[in-house]
């Protein structure tokens, strides 16, 4: 997995490449999200080939840990496997999920 981060207005916008899964990429995640300067994260997905139920706990574990510092974790540009996984789950009632990073970044 490779993540890179911008900042907008205050909002840490984080682009996930690669896979989310257990040993390549869930540990990476935690830290990617823990070391952002910012409490208002965009996680930005349109990246990511491959996630498992590792990766959707990290997911989970990122959002419940940068809800609980006061901040917001929102998610952009589901690919179409997590989109169902989160459906699936009824996960996807837990995050805010937008398809327009302007809808997003104003949502904040």
């Amino acid at each position: 997995m490779k993540a890179t981060t911008r900042d907008v207005n205050g909002i840490a916008i984080i682009k996930v490449d690669g896979k989310i899964t257990i040993g390549a990429g869930d540990q990476q995640l935690r830290d990617v999200i823990a070391n952002a300067n910012s409490q208002k994260i965009l996680l930005d997905l349109s990246g990511v080939t491959t996630i498992d139920s590792s990766g959707i706990g990290e997911l989970v574990g990122s959002y419940t840990t940068v809800t609980n510092k006061g901040g917001k974790l929102k998610l952009l540009h589901l690919p179409a496997k997590l989109n169902e996984l989160l459906h699936v789950t009824q996960l996807i009632t837990v995050f805010e999920v937008y398809e327009n990073e302007q809808e997003a970044l104003g949502s904040f």
